[in-house]
Order: structure tokens, then sequence, then C-alpha cells
């Protein structure tokens, strides 16, 4: 085990590396419920779902300990499931079928461009600073969410949006916010964990002696053998026509932003950097991030993606790749426990997506905005992810308005032929 993980070279051992590898399970194991509360919405059984989610993460962050020898753990992503429920099969009328196949599709394109490399040319002439805004965009997009679930923002013909106003759950959804926001700034570990698990406990008496009829907790048991019901169930033709391929290309362009500032993110964090001060291993941690979104479809979730609280478990000392192994084996028990984890309201996951959404607003400070030619077009992308309710537009319209932008002041070298390439695909997203 030291000689394949390299860790004497890497200055640890097998006890700080399943210690590294629990903290990071512990930062993430989230998902497991808000995945499934997520894609509910788009039709698809939650125990199902459950199953998948666990099956994607435990496979993707084993395959990424194992082939690319990295700590970095995966699962489906946030901001990736919300587009695949409310920007595609809600508001696209997409049926969750074909957004399976688009989530495929992606994968598969995914995989050739880190094969080929050719990634590198697409990563290039992606502006930074709209990298910056979509990141931020799809973090206000995921807390929009999580304040809307949770009924504390409501529809108002007035003001198109308004205050729900206080009620048994908006109530709740106040105080698990609250709980769930000290135990984060305190970094305790597990605090979103701690967080859910007391929220849902704050909502038990919903429905029974407070608030209406309805209970938000219901107990159906606790273990169950895993529902497999979604594997294969993707419709591979039908998400191949021209009106879903901006879809596709939208999963892609997502997924990759993520992957690749993970990618930095936690190689500088645990020095795991080569020669050049590049991430190590990079061409196989994207390879398996594009595996991950390929079983993904076929599963049936929403894209797997490298997860940047593996930070986490790189603070505890964690180096190599057995920690990765360590969070997927850790992973794959619940599939056995999705009973006692249905009963999770929404109001428990919803202070998660606003705290997650918090955390993604980081990049907005390395936007320039002293330079009015980056700051409008990247203001555009950030502001028009959730107000259109679609991370495609705001993608599309940061391009589009980049670009003209660009060659109105003249300066033709911020704009690449491959940048007009992502634009032709933009005014066509805009035309289907």
């Amino acid at each position: 085990m030291d000689k394949f993980f390299q860790l004497s070279k890497n200055n640890t051992d097998v006890k700080t590396e399943v210690i590294a590898g629990a903290t990071t399970f512990l930062a993430m194991m989230y998902i497991i419920v808000v995945n499934p509360g997520i894609l509910k919405a788009s039709g698809m059984p939650f125990n199902a779902v459950l199953t998948a989610t666990v099956l994607v993460s435990a496979f993707s962050s084993i395959a990424m300990g194992i082939y690319a020898k990295t700590p970095i753990a995966l699962a489906p992503g946030m901001g990736l499931n919300a587009f695949f429920t409310f920007g595609v099969v809600m508001g696209m009328k997409v049926p969750w079928q074909t957004a399976l196949g688009a989530v495929f599709w992606s994968g598969v394109i995914f995989i050739i461009l880190s094969v080929f490399n050719i990634r590198t040319y697409i990563v290039k002439a992606i502006p930074k600073q709209l990298r910056y805004a979509i990141a931020a965009g799809i973090g206000l997009f995921i807390s929009l969410i999580g304040l809307k679930q949770s009924g504390f923002i409501t529809p108002n013909p007035a003001t198109m949006v308004g205050f729900g106003g206080f009620n048994a759950v908006t109530i709740t959804f106040v105080c698990g916010l609250a709980v769930t926001a000290v135990l984060v700034t305190k970094r305790i570990k597990g605090a979103m964990v701690i967080g859910i698990a007391l929220t849902t406990l704050m909502a038990i008496p919903i429905g029974r002696s407070w608030g209406g009829d309805t209970p938000q907790v219901v107990y159906h048991g606790i273990f169950a053998m895993p529902d497999f019901s979604l594997l294969f169930q993707l419709d591979f033709v039908g998400s191949l026509k021209l009106a879903v391929i901006p879809v596709i290309f939208t999963f892609l362009f997502t997924d990759m932003f993520d992957s690749i500032s993970t990618f930095i993110g936690v190689a500088e964090a645990a020095n795991l950097v080569d020669e050049k001060g590049e991430p190590r291993n990079v061409k196989e941690c994207l390879i398996v991030d594009s595996i991950s979104t390929t079983i993904s479809g076929l599963f049936g979730t929403s894209s797997g993606t490298s997860y940047i609280e593996s930070a986490s478990g790189v603070e505890e000392g964690g180096r190599t790749g057995l920690t990765a192994v360590v969070v997927g084996l850790l992973f794959v028990p619940f599939m056995f426990f999705s009973p006692v984890l249905s009963v999770i309201p929404a109001v428990a996951t919803a202070p998660i997506l606003v705290i997650v959404g918090a955390f993604m607003m980081k990049p907005v400070s390395k936007i320039n905005w002293d330079i009015l030619d980056d700051a409008i077009p990247s203001f555009l992308a950030l502001i028009l992810v959730p107000l259109t309710y679609s991370i495609t537009q705001g993608i599309v319209w940061g391009f589009l308005s980049w670009t003209a932008i660009k060659l109105f002041e003249g300066k033709t070298d911020d704009i690449s032929i491959t940048l007009i390439a992502i634009d032709i695909l933009a005014v066509v997203a805009l035309v289907l």
C-alpha cells in the first residue's frame, strides 16, 4: 500500500489518510440526502436517486484514488443537480430520461476532450473573469432554490418575488440556517450533516402540533435494499435531438469549470503540483471526472464532479489517493439506509443550499470590477443565472457580451478562435 499510493514519498501514512478520508466524507455526505431531494422534484423516485448518488460517489472517488492517485473525492454536483431539475426538466419541459441522456453524452464528450487534451484549448479560450462570475452565479442560483424551497421567498405579482412570511416552515428554516451557519463558521466536522439532523428534529412538530395538518417528517423505517430502478433508464436517442444539444454543452462546460477550479484549489492547498506549478496528474483527474459524469447518466443522477470539500481532508493531512478511496468506501453502506434518510424534509436541506451558495460566492473577489469591459460581461453572467433561473442563459449572455464588448474596444487579443466557436454554439442555444 505504501508503494502503490506513495505514502512515504508524500510524507503521510495509512492512519493519516484514513482520518483525512473520513473528514472529507463528513464534509460532503450531505449530498446523499440533498441530491435525491432536489432530483425528486423532476419526478424521479427519492430512494432510486439515493442509490444512484451513492454508487456514483463511491465508484468515482475510488477510481480517483486508484487511477489519478489524488485525495479528491467526487459526487453528483451541486448546481448541476439544480440545473437538471429546475432548468432542464421543469424549465424546458424535458423528460428526466432525456435529461439523463444529456448528462451521459456530456460525459462522453468530456472523456474525449480529456483523453486528447483538447480541454486545454477550451479552458484557455474561456476568460477567467467569466469563470469566476458563472461559479458565483450558480451559487446565487442554489441559494435562491433553497430560499424558495423553504417558502422564505415566494412569488409576488407586484414585485415578482417577496418574503413568504412567518409560519411553522419558515421559522424552522431560519432556526436551521442559524444553527448550521454557526456550526460551519466554528469549523465543526460534519457541520452540515449535523445541521440537517437538527433541522429535521425541529421539523417534527410541523403538521402534528404546529402549523397545519401535513407532517413534514414521516418515518418509513431504517433499512431497505437499494433501489436500482433508475439504472439505464436514460434516453440515448432522444437526448441527441437538436433542442437538447445546448443542454449537453451546458452540462459539459459547467462540469469542466467546476472540476478544473477544484483541482487547482485542492492542489494548491496540498502542494500537489508539478515542477511547472500545475496540478499533479490533472489529465488523469479529468478523465476520472468525465467518467463520473458518464456513469451518472447511466446510474440515474445528475452529473458527478470533483468536490471542493476534499480540501477539508487535505487540511487533515490527506495527500494521496488513499484518502479518496476511503471516502468512496464510506459512501457504500448508505445505499441501505434510504428509508431513514427519506424522513429528512425539504426544510432541513434548504439551509444547506443557502450555505453552499455562500461558499460559491468567493470567486467574485477575483473579478476585475475596475476594468469595465471585464466587469460588465461578468456581471451579466453572474446575475442572469439566478434571475433567469437558468445556468445556460448566464453562460450564453456572458460569452456573447464579452465578445461583443471586446470587439468594440478593439481588444481582439482577448478573443480566440475557440471562443468564437463557443459563441456560435451560444447563439444556437438561444435560437433553440
